[in-house]
């Protein structure tokens, strides 16, 4: 009859174990989404400040009655940094597979050419 308890709770420890494994893989995948999504706001924070300086330094110069040579790239180059920033390639290339955390001299020398 000891043997039976013991094998009883065994099974049971380990149907515990499974239980762990699965809420552990759901708590994962939580996670990734998070640091995923936490990235994707990161990256916006900075093209939004970087813009906002940019506004700021326009403003602030034509405030003085200076004329300022900006030349704003536009929203297209934007959205290929922030593709880029986020992990794709934006050269041509290999425009669109992902960069799997590598640079890319092809994609970066596409920046230096229009900046």
């Amino acid at each position: 009859m000891k043997d039976r308890n013991f094998l009883d709770s065994i099974m049971e420890f380990e149907q515990q174990l499974e239980t762990l494994q699965q809420e552990f893989n759901e708590i994962k995948k939580y996670v990734a989404h998070m640091v995923e999504e936490h990235q994707s706001l990161q990256t916006e924070n900075f093209h939004l400040r970087r813009r906002l300086e940019e506004l700021t330094k326009e403003v602030e110069t034509s405030e003085n009655g200076e004329k300022k040579s900006y030349v704003d790239i536009g929203e297209g180059y934007d959205n290929l940094a922030r593709l880029y920033h986020e992990g794709f390639h934006v050269c041509n290339v290999h425009f669109g597979s992902s960069r799997k955390g590598e640079d890319c001299l092809f994609c970066l020398s596409f920046f230096n050419k229009n900046a």
